[in-house]
């Protein structure tokens, strides 16, 4: 499986717990700001992305999404 991690900037508040708790080292808190002033959360590594899902369900304020598909590899 791979995955994509979409962040809703204007929810995201920089607290860093999915940079904490991703076992692949997907995300990064970045310079840039939202409208808040916060730091937002973004992929560092996309490529990474096993989809587990774990940064998503860590986000205290839900800013989180992971889309989950199927390697072109597993589907041959």
């Amino acid at each position: 499986m791979t995955g994509r991690v979409v962040v809703d900037r204007e929810l995201c508040k920089g607290c860093g717990l999915c940079v904490s708790f991703c076992p692949r080292e997907v995300l990064e808190l970045a310079s840039e700001v939202n409208s808040k002033g916060y730091r937002i959360a973004r992929s560092r590594h996309p490529e990474n992305c096993t989809g587990c899902a774990i940064c998503a369900l860590v986000c205290p304020d839900i800013a989180i999404m992971v889309w989950q598909s199927k390697d072109s590899k597993e589907a041959m």
